[in-house]
């Protein structure tokens, strides 16, 4: 566990993450979030009832959950009973039990709570739920959850999910995972969903809108359009190469890790920059041009529900190992195509970042930089020399070992070092120090 530095003085509060003092909790694990939300996109008004399945971890009489100031709490229940004590504040619930449950006790916390959420504001920008034009998007990383459901809000906290979301008939309501039933009623339809992976809460959304929802041509895995009708002639031809790409990355990184196939969203506003979340990628609007001008950035989003959504970092400092690999696909990807090698990209952007600040420990970039670009192409420039190493037959082995035995799983960059390990008789230590460690950029042809 890693403290902050005055924690021994008396009062201090523990840290689960420093890039992230506030979000994740103590004492407890989450199994299970089941979430039946009304949604009034008029008058942007959520009202909400969680309830999170969890033992705990030690003996608790108080914890906490995550969620944020702009959400009130109407009711709590733990374990059928109302605690001692509740109150929000912070951005956390606060909970004094009765009496205390033992170290290994299941533990069901029921909360009714709603407002009008809006998103987190954060180093990063704002984060999490979010107003579009006409309907919502939840960007939720890398601590948005707790904008619009209580959670243990923390890459390593990962349960599977029911989200339940009611809302006015005309729009489209998409959550993660398999639909379950769809029913209309007065007015309001109400969507159920099932996401049975284990997932971190950064990676469950919640995206409405006035959508039509398509079934892309099957490559193996079950692909899924949800767009606005004006934007399907443009989307058929700039994302119609994305089961190939599906095909590509099976192939590269072993088999698609969800059962629930692959859904694409594009909104009708224009975002900044695409996102992931588990089993979706949603872009803007502007990355549905007619011109096929996002490609690499839907080989990114893809190769994420490899890497980063379920091979995910403990903590945020291996953020490496989302974006450095995801960055490499598109490389893959463009390689495949017979356009630009993976090698002149890496030599291309070797060349930038030789020519950029040399300030940054890919290892740990720190918080302000995590998520600055020179971790993405940096991480790639790792993989490229870690595949100059060992050779295509090994590399893509590697990578393939990497998403099978950490399936669904929290890592830490030592992991990937010590299976990488088991790839070669030589030692990759100069290897890890220069592109991981150091602050300078290494040669790219770099020796042992």
């Amino acid at each position: 566990m890693t403290v902050r530095k005055s924690a021994a003085k008396k009062g201090a509060v523990p840290v689960i993450d420093p890039y992230l003092p506030g979000s994740g909790n103590f004492g407890y694990r989450v199994s299970r979030y089941e979430l039946a939300l009304e949604y009034k996109v008029a008058i942007n008004r959520l009202a909400g009832a969680a309830t999170i399945t969890a033992v705990t971890l030690a003996e608790l009489k108080t914890f906490t959950l995550d969620l944020s100031d702009a959400l009130s709490v109407a009711r709590v229940t733990v374990n059928g009973k109302r605690p001692a004590q509740y109150r929000a504040s912070a951005g956390k619930l606060h909970i004094t039990l009765s009496d205390r449950l033992p170290a290994g006790a299941a533990m069901t916390v029921a909360v009714r709570y709603g407002g009008s959420p809006r998103p987190t504001r954060t180093l990063w920008g704002e984060v999490g739920f979010e107003e579009l034009t006409e309907g919502v998007l939840v960007a939720g990383q890398p601590n948005g959850a707790s904008s619009w459901f209580p959670c243990d809000d923390h890459p390593s906290a990962k349960a599977s999910f029911r989200v339940q979301i009611a809302t006015e008939s005309p729009y489209f309501a998409l959550a993660n995972g398999r639909l379950l039933d769809r029913r209309a009623r007065a007015g309001m339809t109400t969507w159920v969903y099932e996401q049975a992976e284990p997932t971190s809460t950064y990676l469950i959304t919640l995206q409405i809108g006035v959508y039509g929802r398509h079934r892309m041509a099957k490559n193996g895995v079950e692909m899924f359009a949800v767009l606005p009708d004006r934007l399907r002639a443009d989307f058929e031809h700039d994302f119609a190469r994305q089961p190939q790409m599906m095909k590509l990355f099976t192939k590269l990184f072993g088999p698609y890790p969800l059962a629930t196939g692959y859904t694409v969203v594009v909104t009708d506003d224009d975002l900044e920059i695409p996102l992931e979340a588990q089993g979706i990628s949603i872009f803007g609007a502007n990355h549905c041009d007619g011109r096929r001008g996002s490609e690499r950035l839907i080989a990114h989003e893809l190769a994420h529900q490899w890497f980063g959504n379920s091979v995910t970092a403990q903590r945020w400092r291996h953020i490496w190992l989302h974006e450095g690999f995801a960055c490499y696909a598109e490389w893959l990807w463009s390689e495949h195509c017979g356009e630009r090698t993976a090698d002149e990209w890496a030599r291309h952007y070797h060349h930038r970042l030789r020519h950029s600040a040399q300030n940054l420990v890919l290892a740990d970039p720190g918080p302000r930089d995590m998520f600055d670009d020179r971790v993405y192409k940096r991480g790639a420039l790792t993989l490229h020399a870690l595949r100059g190493r060992l050779g295509d037959a090994d590399f893509f082995a590697l990578l393939r070992d990497w998403t099978d035995r950490y399936r669904h799983s929290s890592v830490v960059t030592d992991d990937f070092i010590g299976l990488a390990a088991q790839y070669t008789d030589e030692s990759l230590r100069r290897l890890w120090s220069a592109w991981l460690y150091s602050p300078e950029v290494p040669e790219l042809d770099a020796g042992p």
